[in-house]
């Protein structure tokens, strides 16, 4: 018999979906797999694209997860001195087999504690934040350090999970799963990261972002600052 194995994505407003939505799908086709996407409440969370999406459990309802998920989005600062999220993802894990992020989700995860000596990655934009909270930051789709797997920025998010279903129920389940989703990345160009993009694309990414970018900075140092080291 197939043991159940409890896949558990943080929800928030204004996530990036796909940070979310990709790994699901992959999560969701390993064997024994049970879905749980999480939030304060059962109200329908929107998210950055205007899709909504519906939680299947709060943090009160939410069984012990083997795997904590967080995925990023532009929402991901208003949690980072959220006491009842940070307090929901000390508590999940602290007792998770696997503790995962994709794209900034792993700067709240930096906010919770659950990265001080761990490796990480993170969008391009914001890795180097991960130092705030005692991480060290990695140019990679996917990293693994001891437990916690990490994304890099929002596709990256299928690469992780994969990687993850691999390690679990090994290489064949995942390629199975690959080709059932016919993930075969041939993109049109060649500028998904700020290396191939050049600078003047990565000038041009960054300059609506500015004013956010410092306000976001800000909070970033303030939660750190709230974070325990060590």
């Amino acid at each position: 018999m197939t043991r159940s194995f409890h896949f558990g994505f943080l929800l928030y407003p204004n996530l990036t979906q796909l940070d979310m939505t990709g790994p699901a799908q992959v999560f969701s086709r390993a064997p024994g797999a049970f879905m749980h996407y999480v939030w304060k409440t059962l109200e329908p969370v929107p998210s950055d694209a205007g899709i909504t999406i519906v939680p299947t459990d709060t943090f009160e309802t939410c069984p012990q997860l083997d795997l904590l998920c967080v995925p990023g989005g532009v929402g991901q600062i208003a949690l980072m001195d959220d006491a009842e999220v940070l307090g929901f993802l000390k508590t999940q894990g602290k007792n998770a087999n696997y503790v995962t992020s994709v794209c900034t989700g792993s700067l709240i995860l930096g906010a919770a504690g659950l990265l001080n000596g761990y490796r990480s990655a993170c969008h391009w934009m914001w890795r180097d934040a991960l130092t705030m909270f005692g991480a060290e930051p990695v140019n990679a789709r996917v990293v693994r350090d001891r437990n916690r797997f990490s994304g890099g920025g929002v596709t990256a998010g299928i690469d992780f999970a994969l990687t993850v279903v691999a390690e679990l129920w090994g290489e064949e389940h995942a390629k199975l799963i690959q080709l059932q989703l016919e993930y075969d990345p041939q993109p049109p160009f060649d500028a998904g990261s700020p290396e191939r993009a050049g600078p003047e694309l990565v000038a041009r990414a960054r300059a609506p972002m500015e004013a956010a970018m410092a306000e976001r900075r800000r909070v970033l140092e303030q939660a750190a600052l709230n974070t325990p080291q060590g």
